[in-house]
């Protein structure tokens, strides 16, 4: 294991040359940028060159195919160049390469564009925000799209832009949704078929949930589909997708529906990731977040349907196809928000079939048929679900595993050769207090407050799950909770990072750290790779996160072997 620590002196300086790599800040200039085809965004998880997805590919596996970097050589993995950001703040972004050129985005919707060789700034773009944003977890942004000869971010004041991709310069831009309602985005933009696909937050301000796609040349709205029918009732089950008992009063929640209505106008269900796309049948996948208010279900009765679950839509019309909801009536702001990855796995019967997986807040990985959204099979679960649905109270009930997480918006990564997928994972025990209160009309609505329990210990984990099986296949712990996601490569790795500053390489077959890098800010955003003139790369942001508040920092880190 080798590791690398940079200094003070180091990290202020503006340029610095030291062991072949560099710290660079060079003057602004035009991006070499090349179009980008629909056929390189298909082709796109065998290529070894370019990163064109947030997670990797349309199927979101996070698995790059490279192996140049391997298990054999990890070892004398070291900084190639760090660029940083003029925003110190929370960093979630995944950095996206396209023929030398890298695009990454920060906290309060900057966007830069870099030599992914050299780390050069080509121009640096800085969204024009209005004046009113409303976030819940932070000003944090988790990257842009790429298609053609455009740029695609999606604003904290819930706007679409397109930028050249030469110049950095507005192309159009477009209202997604009136932030004075409490909609937001965080969200990378998912580009295919001449679409820019954008979900909603806001989950948590009272909002109707949604998922459009805008014309990628106009920025003209080409369909909606909104994550709460105008039934959004359901079937009023008693327990989640595991069989769990939810401790539902039913009769009260009908006599409720009765008095007030379907509250489907502001039910919430947020999408918080990007969409996985089945290509063969232009299906997209995505999961929907908690309704609102989060801990107070008593304004809100019946299933609260799509929050919390797998929902299946036509590409091109954005039609309703099918949907599985995880947890019923959410009290516990349990909600989905780790990106949807597509794979093949078996079915109960043993027979492979196409599978979509996700992973919860619960702990669980879940796995469904593509087919009908029909729920497979369910992982053992990564942390602690101690008192799992005990109500909320007014004095306020402890429960595990806590609001954030099991896995939070963290993306999952697969290595098909293994049939692993990886997570990382939070321990944070909560209280749970319910306090009624009504429609606030575009702010905050958690009806009550989910808090840490200070006096008790918060961890992590690093975890790889057969999703064949639904076994854990190896687990490590971490000494502070894990948010920011992994990648997997041909090469026998994974890497993630940590919220103290580490940046790691693990051996994706059983779990073994072969290499460690000390970052100096949390490493809570999820790596990518890449190769330019034969030589591959590792990168990621370390700029630590305002939800669990790890420190932070400005720096994107580029590292090679040579």
């Amino acid at each position: 294991m080798s590791s690398w620590k940079m200094t003070g002196a180091l990290v202020g300086a503006l340029a610095l040359s030291f062991a072949g790599w560099t710290l660079a800040q060079a003057e602004p200039k035009g991006a070499p940028a090349s179009a980008v085809t629909q056929e390189q965004l298909n082709a796109a998880a065998k290529d070894e060159n370019n990163f064109l997805h947030t997670n990797g590919n349309y199927d979101q596996t996070r698995y790059f195919p490279g192996k140049q970097i391997n298990t054999s050589n990890v070892g004398k993995l070291h900084p190639a160049w760090i660029f940083q950001t003029e925003v110190k703040e929370s960093m979630e972004t995944t950095p996206i390469v396209v023929n030398g050129v890298m695009y990454v985005t920060t906290s309060f919707d900057h966007v830069y564009a870099l030599n992914a060789k050299t780390g050069e700034e080509y121009w640096h773009y800085k969204h024009a925000m209005g004046p009113v944003t409303t976030y819940c977890c932070g000003p944090n942004n988790r990257g842009v799209a790429v298609y053609d000869d455009k740029v695609y971010l999606a604003t904290l004041d819930a706007k679409l832009v397109a930028l050249d991709a030469k110049t950095g310069s507005v192309v159009w831009q477009t209202e997604i949704a009136d932030p004075t309602l409490g909609y937001s985005e965080t969200m990378a933009p998912t580009a295919v078929d001449g679409k820019i696909l954008i979900g909603t937050n806001g989950g948590e301000y009272g909002i109707r949930g949604f998922v459009k796609a805008y014309d990628a040349k106009t920025g003209k709205l080409v369909w909606t589909f909104d994550t709460s029918p105008e039934n959004s009732v359901g079937v009023w089950a008693t327990t989640d997708a595991t069989g769990k008992d939810l401790h539902r009063d039913i009769a009260a929640e009908k006599a409720q529906l009765t008095k007030t209505g379907d509250p489907y106008k502001t039910v919430g269900g947020g999408v918080w990731q990007n969409p996985s796309i089945d290509l063969a049948t232009k299906r997209i996948y995505f999961v929907v977040g908690n309704p609102s208010p989060d801990l107070d279900g008593s304004v809100r009765p019946g299933d609260n349907l799509y929050t919390e679950s797998l929902v299946s839509v036509d590409l091109d019309t954005g039609k309703y196809v099918c949907h599985f909801q995880y947890i019923p009536h959410d009290l516990w702001d349990l909600d989905d928000t780790s990106p949807t990855v597509l794979v093949n796995a078996k079915d109960k019967d043993g027979n492979v079939v196409p599978a979509v997986i996700h992973g919860g807040k619960t702990g669980h990985v879940y796995v469904n048929s593509r087919k009908d959204c029909s729920l497979i099979r369910f992982s053992e679960p990564m942390v602690s679900q101690e008192g799992m649905y005990t109500l909320p109270t007014a004095e306020g009930a402890r429960m595990l595993p806590g609001a954030n997480g099991g896995v939070e918006w963290s993306p999952m990564a697969v290595n098909p050769e293994l049939g692993l997928t990886y997570a990382v994972n939070l321990h944070q025990p909560m209280t749970y207090q319910v306090q009624s209160s009504p429609y606030p009309g575009g702010k905050l609505w958690l009806g009550g407050a989910f808090k840490v329990i200070a006096t008790e210990a918060s961890f992590g984990n690093v975890t790889a799950v057969d999703y064949n099986t639904g076994k854990i296949k190896w687990q490590v712990k971490t000494p502070l909770p894990m948010m920011g996601g992994p990648l997997t490569t041909a090469g026998g790795l994974m890497f993630t990072g940590e919220g103290d500053g580490w940046f790691r390489a693990y051996d994706a077959a059983t779990g073994k750290v072969l290499w460690s890098f000390f970052a100096g800010a949390g490493v809570n955003a999820p790596p990518a790779s890449y190769a330019i003139d034969g030589k591959q790369y590792i990168v990621v942001g370390a700029g630590g996160n305002t939800q669990i508040d790890f420190k932070r920092g400005n720096n994107i880190i580029a590292f090679t072997t040579d």
